[in-house]
């Protein structure tokens, strides 16, 4: 009887110890796995980051000439042959983009206690942010541009380089307002990653002059017919004069939502629908109300029925060339009926709207913009990867024309909804998977295939590789190596 009695506790005791052990077991285990997705995802992200800096430095190796940094266009790895051609603008700007990319990075492995790669990079960055920002300058010119409201001079980047800092000819059609927008984000960037002020200031000066562009003039009920015209010499409306400068305006709306800043605002006087009118207004309002206008009109005109965007706003009336108006004598831009959206629907077009959408839901909270996001980014997804075409399990994006620097911006748009719609972080998996299909199959003395599925041609006299591709790639492997997993 005594052990009897003796036996059933000491078994129940037993029995208790065993599912403790069990659940402490269970709980180790899944904290043991977690633990390994966490290093995993560490090693990975140090992967992208290394990778993203060793594609940047072959480019600034081979791409640029002098002490100016002289940006050549194309570079073939295996003829060794770089093109007389020198790059835009705009080209050059996707340098920018990848070495902010890489800094951004850097700055977050820090954070995250490896300060290693920080220390060995990040200063030699910095400097070389500030180095391509001073020869930036030889694409500055100065021109007086009449607008909707103002006759201005504007010191703006144009489209081709001039052979000395601020002689660039930048008349009519010769600068566009999209290629001051994607400097606009970069320099905000220069100015978070390095406390820099001259960043700063230069990215509201190019902002005042994109928004001068804004068609605010009336139609007959009083409403703003909006948009932003390709550039001071066009009358077309795209979508890339337009979404990329959204993310930036909330950016700068964040800056100074805590200040009392103000600026001057231009517009046109509701009563006789002619008259124009200049008031003082808080920057954060005046930043924040022109990201909601431009993001409403282009969602308005655009959005086509696939659920992405559409190129732009045309089939001009009567036809396309400027027309001017002449008030209280001044003379000043008036309105061009465009009467349909036309052209390709590009990736870049969504990806800017999907990072205008995050953006703007991060600092109103108003859900629309994130319904808006979510069904952007899955229709993106749909529209423009396309499963097993080249490769079984990946997505081909096209690569025809500038389809792969679009395709980086379709990247930055996922990775910004990423936070709020965690269904995206397989979207970028596929990115993360043509990266490194074509960088394990087809890495060619550092450089990287126009088509990452389908690598290189087999004559190799026709494997002329755009600069911009080189730093693009850079800046999505830079991207990737910042996303942390939602769960």
């Amino acid at each position: 009887m005594f052990k009897f009695f003796h036996f059933r506790p000491f078994l129940a005791l037993s029995l208790i110890s065993i599912s403790t052990v069990s659940l402490c077991v269970e709980k180790v285990c899944a904290q043991e796995v977690q633990r390994q997705i966490s290093v995993n995802n560490q090693h990975k992200n140090q992967q992208n980051l290394l990778r993203a800096i060793q594609l940047i430095d072959r480019s600034m190796e081979v791409y640029f000439s002098d002490d100016d940094l002289k940006m050549h266009r194309f570079y073939n790895p295996f003829t060794e042959i770089r093109s007389e051609e020198k790059a835009s603008v705009w080209m050059y700007s996707a340098s920018i983009e990848a070495v902010n990319a890489v800094l951004s990075g850097l700055k977050k492995q820090q954070k995250e206690g490896n300060g290693k790669l920080y220390k060995t990079y990040y200063a030699r960055y910095v400097d070389l942010l500030a180095k391509l920002h001073a020869n930036a300058a030889y694409y500055l010119g100065t021109f007086t541009l009449t607008s909707f409201t103002q006759h201005k001079e504007w010191t703006v980047y144009a489209v081709d380089r001039a052979r000395e800092k601020g002689k660039a000819n930048v008349t009519g059609v010769l600068n566009v307002y999209d290629d001051q927008m994607w400097l606009v984000k970069e320099l905000l960037e220069a100015y978070h990653l390095t406390g820099q002020e001259h960043y700063l200031e230069e990215a509201e000066y190019l902002t005042a002059y994109v928004l001068d562009g804004w068609d605010c003039t009336l139609d007959e009920k009083g409403k703003e017919h909006g948009g932003i015209p390709w550039g001071p010499g066009y009358v077309t409306k795209h979508a890339c004069s337009n979404a990329p400068i959204i993310s930036p305006l909330v950016t700068l709306y964040e800056i100074y939502k805590k200040k009392d800043d103000q600026i001057l605002a231009h517009s046109i006087d509701p009563t006789d629908k002619l008259t124009r009118i200049t008031k003082k207004e808080k920057k954060s309002f005046f930043y924040l109300d022109y990201a909601k206008r431009i993001y409403d009109w282009q969602k308005a005109h655009l959005l086509n029925e696939n659920g992405v965007y559409a190129d732009m706003m045309g089939d001009c009336f009567p036809d396309c060339s400027i027309a001017y108006e002449t008030v209280n004598g001044i003379q000043y831009r008036k309105n061009t009926e465009l009467r349909k959206a036309v052209g390709t629907a590009f990736s870049y077009n969504s990806g800017t709207m999907l990072s205008g959408a995050a953006d703007l839901y991060r600092v109103t909270k108003m859900k629309n913009y994130l319904d808006d996001g979510k069904k952007l980014a899955d229709a993106s997804f749909s529209y423009f990867g396309k499963l097993g075409v080249q490769i079984p399990e990946h997505y081909t994006y096209a690569t025809d024309g500038f389809n792969n620097w679009f395709n980086g911006i379709l990247l930055r748009g996922f990775s910004a909804m990423y936070p709020l719609y965690g269904k995206t972080g397989a979207y970028m998996d596929a990115f993360q998977k043509n990266l490194d299909y074509g960088y394990t199959h087809f890495l060619q003395d550092g450089f990287l295939p126009t088509d990452l599925l389908g690598g290189w041609t087999n004559d190799k006299s026709k494997n002329d590789l755009e600069g911009m591709f080189m730093f693009t790639y850079a800046a999505q492997y830079a991207t990737l190596a910042q996303i942390q997993p939602t769960q």
